[in-house]
């Protein structure tokens, strides 16, 4: 099967061809043509399979023939890279046809994007708390949505959206096409599938599990050790780029930096950061001006970065299907790929979760000459937060007596012994007449 087979208008057919595509991946030989019939769809596949092309390519399909400059398809993504990954694959495929798209989220300037949204778009690719703050200041119209795509939709319950896009949802026409595109199905996920989805067409690949092209390895040891093991496994390891999962945004900003220090091109992703470093390190990850990217779950789906030779998880992952989201991240497009995990006593649970989700045990690894017996620090240097600055709480302002103008002081002579007051004790000018001719005479 070819994409040709799909008979997409001439301008799409051309960008298709120009990006190389020519044989359609499972997920997409399935659900482009249930998309391109008007049915609302479930696809349900393991990351890395081509979802974003199997519904972007029949919304360019459907809106290329229709009135340009209005809202007329909506899709939302849990978390920023992934909205403007999305957003790359439209202008990709949609090059030649004319149609505008915008991506709307937070942690940047609202505004140029209420400019976009004036300007008109077609398709615009959302994250959930920014487009309910547009929807909220009604700088957005979606009165002429046709398509509606909810992608990751299993991550968007695990990040806490479920309750914002049941709001979006309530304020969206009734009358239009949605697809539903998730790696998992949680019951939570099952339930919102049943009340928005109309007779769907159900498109399932495979199971959730890594590809197989992808090799395991777990490698224990203790937790002070971490950063001496991931550096020396990298002084081993024939690597082209390596993508490192750390559990906490500190903690991958920290890696990022041992590992700048030790003489590697890296950087770190987390969500710490703004917008445009965020995007930096992706694009220079994916370019090779960084061989190694750090960073939190947020890279763990939706990031297409085809070239990653390893995946080192720093931190084990509390779930079986994070854990397989991240692998999904080396091993694509028929390459191969390790997939290396850091282990210490305390994750012996969940080893156990993930190797009955896989199915076959993980392989333990030392490495040889690794000195494993390093007594661990009195107190965690590397991971310590900084200390902060003692906050001098300002004393509470005693309220002052208000300043009275006081009356002048009158000097009094004083009183004689007689007890007579001042004026009483002076002797009139007519007595002083009598004394004064007195001692004359």
């Amino acid at each position: 099967m070819h994409f040709q087979s799909f008979n997409f208008h001439p301008s799409i057919s051309a960008a298709v061809k120009e990006a190389g595509y020519v044989t359609p991946t499972p997920i997409q030989a399935q659900g482009i043509p249930a998309v391109m019939k008007g049915s609302d769809v479930m696809g349900l596949a393991q990351t890395g399979t081509g979802k974003t092309a199997a519904f972007v390519l029949p919304i360019l399909q459907r809106l290329v023939k229709g009135p340009q400059g209005k809202i007329r398809a909506l899709i939302i993504a849990p978390t920023r890279e992934l909205a403007e990954q999305i957003n790359e694959s439209i202008a990709v495929l949609g090059k030649q046809t004319r149609l505008r798209s915008a991506t709307v989220y937070g942690g940047v300037n609202i505004k140029p994007q209420i400019q976009k949204l004036r300007n008109g778009v077609d398709i615009v690719v959302a994250c959930p708390g920014r487009l309910l703050d547009h929807m909220g200041q009604k700088t957005i119209d979606l009165a002429n949505l046709e398509v509606l795509v909810l992608d990751e939709a299993d991550q968007m319950f695990d990040m806490g959206f479920l309750p914002d896009i049941r709001r979006i949802l309530g304020q969206l026409p009734s009358k239009r096409q949605t697809l539903l595109f998730s790696a998992t199905m949680p019951p939570d996920i099952k339930r919102l599938a049943a009340d928005i989805l109309h007779n769907p067409v159900t498109v399932q690949v495979g199971t959730t599990a890594p590809p197989v092209t992808v090799s395991h390895a777990i490698y224990p040891v203790a937790q002070h050790l971490k950063t001496p093991l991931l550096l020396e496994l990298l002084r081993h390891t024939d690597k082209q780029s390596v993508l490192v999962f750390t559990r906490t945004k500190h903690r991958a900003k920290r890696v990022g930096e041992q590992l700048e220090k030790a003489g590697y091109r890296a950087a770190s992703l987390q969500g710490n950061l703004s917008q445009n470093r965020r995007q930096a390190a992706l694009e220079g990850f994916r370019d090779g001006s960084f061989q190694i990217l750090v960073a939190t779950d947020i890279a763990a789906r939706g990031i297409d970065v085809s070239q990653v030779s390893h995946v080192v998880n720093y931190d084990i992952t509390d779930k079986a299907e994070t854990y397989i989201h991240r692998i999904g991240r080396t091993g694509r497009a028929s390459r191969t790929g390790d997939a290396f995990t850091l282990v210490t006593a305390d994750d012996a649970a969940m080893v156990r979760t993930i190797e009955k989700t896989l199915g076959a045990p993980l392989e333990r690894r030392l490495v040889e000459g690794f000195d494993y017996n390093v007594p661990a620090p009195r107190q965690d240097a590397e991971f310590a937060r900084p200390p902060r600055t003692p906050q001098v709480r300002k004393q509470p302002r005693t309220k002052q007596p208000a300043k009275t103008t006081a009356a002048p002081q009158i000097k009094q002579a004083a009183q004689p012994a007689t007890g007579h007051s001042a004026k009483e004790a002076r002797p009139s000018a007519a007595q002083s007449r009598v004394h004064r001719s007195r001692r004359a005479r």
